[in-house]
């Protein structure tokens, strides 16, 4: 496998291919790119015509079943197995990883704190609230708002869509509140 392909790829190659996927996917297939919607799908087709939420043609919808497994499988591809020996330093400034330090970060060599978010966090307070809660709340928000942070912050303001500029400033609203009040709260707790 080439060097540059295993190499984390800068921003400024991969937010605009990530940007170029909304008009591909509007150009050549007439659909529009979402993902949170998949776990919707994936229980119509579990669970056909017992829940009136889910009695829908998700056939329809394959194309995003389809989608979500390529970004499974591609992100397990990129953080397993070609990947398995290297490890990344995350490139952040030096004032964020002296306030994570002041929070009780210890460990940079991963994309998020190995300490908290892995199956050892999941025991701790902190890595219950960050994973469990956490990954509640997201899914939760993200079918309240009808839609995630991507495919508001990215399909919904490229087409100009009002309640998505409204969706993205509540999400950096929230993300603000996060990192700034819950996130030292939480970790003021942390062992």
């Amino acid at each position: 496998m080439p060097e540059w392909l295993l190499a984390p790829w800068p921003w400024y190659v991969a937010g605009p291919l990530i940007g170029l996927t909304v008009p591909a996917l509007l150009l050549f297939g007439r659909k529009v790119f979402g993902i949170s919607s998949t776990f919707q799908h994936l229980c119509a087709a579990a669970l056909p015509r017992r829940f009136p939420y889910l009695d829908y043609d998700w056939r329809a919808k394959r194309w995003q079943l389809a989608l979500a497994a390529g970004m499974v499988i591609g992100g397990w591809i990129a953080m397993g197995p070609l990947t398995a020996a290297r490890e990344y330093e995350i490139a952040i400034s030096e004032a964020t990883r002296a306030d994570l330090t002041a929070l009780g970060v210890t460990d940079f060599s991963g994309l998020v704190p190995r300490q908290w978010i892995s199956w050892e966090g999941l025991g701790t307070l902190p890595g219950l609230v960050m994973i469990v809660a956490g990954g509640f709340l997201v899914g939760f928000g993200a079918r309240w708002a009808d839609g995630c942070t991507s495919g508001h912050a990215i399909t919904g303001l490229a087409n100009l869509q009002l309640p998505s500029l409204i969706a993205t400033l509540g999400f950096f609203a929230g993300g603000l509140v996060a990192a700034r009040v819950l996130l030292p709260l939480l970790l003021g707790s942390a062992p």
